[in-house]
């Protein structure tokens, strides 16, 4: 389905209240907030996430019963401000039936991995359907009362994160019950570069759904038409799908992230470092959980202290109930200060596994697998091949992956 792109004549008193602005707020803040939205101004040479196009996605919605797959990234910006896209819909006596939540809950506070249960909103009464609990897939009840769906959630890109898992499948139950889904696109701060292994067919799960590699360069809606077209949907089924676009973004346009998309990924070098850091959460080695650096280190008891001058102590705090090495006094490296990257980088992980004193206690095999979508990466490091030897074998399906890519790139 193509990208939506001329808006109809009704839409023109929407516009009043909702004009889309650009996006460089710095209120990191995952709370709800509310603002005049008559205040807003276009400012057409910033990036505009699709969540602020009101105009093309409101008359979709208008007289339809309306569910929304959203967390707390899902806000429509105002200058230095945003209201979540939940509250302006309500505002605009949008008919909304339920909110679906992906990992981290709605309001984006939940642990990596903890099960979230279903529960309503405060302040829209609107109930709460968790997509990370007993149902990871929206089930044809849950669909029985909605004549569309719309999609919008912050991406970094990265197969692992599972936002994209929470994507597939809510196109493939959306395609079973025949709902339209509508996806607003936002930028993919990693979508400047296409690297790492590419998963396999029998190691797909939640935390790859496809065989894609670890760092995709393409924006979450781009990515919703690749798994429609490509028919990557269960039973190659496909979604009426309509994607609403960004404006003034391109692959290699510089975007930070106003509001964090998970509770352990705070800032730009934590979002640039997680395809490489990411990697250890396969193994028993701290990625900085635990601390106000995520994903900015790494260290371990078990590593060699002797070749580290860095270390740290995790412990409990947000988003990090029981971090790997609690309480213990961790050996590693301080990458804070790393500059930008354009790479999926193996040699912090292979550094590690080279100090690690009992190398049978590094890694968690089938969780590494997961991660990484291959058997190979794990025994290539095991065998003591070099970082290039080990890309290398990553190459070919690489290309053929950045073949299909090319077909659904919208933002040259």
């Amino acid at each position: 389905m193509a990208f939506l792109s001329n808006p109809k004549n009704t839409v023109f008193l929407w516009v009043l209240f909702l004009l889309a602005c650009g996006n460089r707020p710095k209120n990191d803040s995952a709370q709800m907030e509310t603002t005049d939205v008559a205040s807003i101004k276009t400012e057409t040479k910033e990036v505009i996430v699709a969540a602020n196009r009101t105009a093309e996605y409101i008359p979709l919605l208008t007289g339809k019963k309306v569910g929304v797959v959203a967390n707390q990234t899902s806000v429509i910006f105002h200058g230095d401000n945003h209201t979540h896209l939940i509250d302006s819909l309500s505002s605009l006596q949008i008919d909304l039936k339920k909110v679906f939540a992906p990992e981290h809950g709605f309001r984006g506070k939940a642990d990596a991995g903890e099960k979230v249960k279903d529960d309503v909103d405060t302040k829209t009464g609107l109930p709460i359907i968790s997509l990370h609990g007993k149902d990871r897939k929206p089930s044809p009840e849950h669909l029985r009362d909605l004549d569309v769906v719309l999609f919008d959630i912050q991406d970094v890109g990265v197969r692992f994160y599972t936002y994209i898992a929470t994507l597939q499948l809510v196109m493939e139950a959306c395609a079973e019950n025949n709902i339209p889904l509508i996806v607003l696109d936002r930028p993919n701060p990693n979508a400047h570069y296409v690297d790492g292994p590419t998963m396999e067919t029998k190691h797909t799960g939640f935390l790859g759904m496809t065989e894609i590699p670890l760092v995709y360069g393409m924006t979450i809606g781009e990515y919703a038409q690749m798994i429609n077209e490509e028919g990557w949907l269960k039973d190659a089924v496909t979604v009426d799908l309509t994607v609403i676009p960004l404006k003034n973004w391109t692959y290699g346009t510089e975007y930070s992230l106003p509001i964090r998309p998970s509770p352990n990924l705070p800032n730009d070098t934590s979002i640039n470092l997680y395809p490489s850091l990411g990697l250890f959460e396969g193994t028993n080695v701290n990625a900085g959980r635990g601390t106000e650096y995520q994903f900015q280190r790494y260290g371990a008891s078990f590593l060699d202290s002797t070749e580290y001058n860095f270390s740290y102590v995790p412990k409990p705090n947000f988003g990090s109930k029981h971090p790997k090495e609690i309480g213990k006094k961790c050996f590693g490296k301080d990458l804070s200060q790393t500059p930008k990257m354009s790479e999926a980088s193996l040699r912090w992980i292979m550094d590690a596994y080279e100090n690690t004193v009992n190398k049978t206690k590094f890694f968690i095999t089938d969780g590494f697998t997961k991660h990484a979508g291959t058997t190979k990466l794990q025994k290539q490091i095991e065998a003591g091949l070099t970082e290039k030897e080990i890309k290398e074998t990553w190459q070919a399906d690489l290309e053929k992956f950045k073949t299909i890519r090319k077909k659904y790139l919208r933002y040259q």
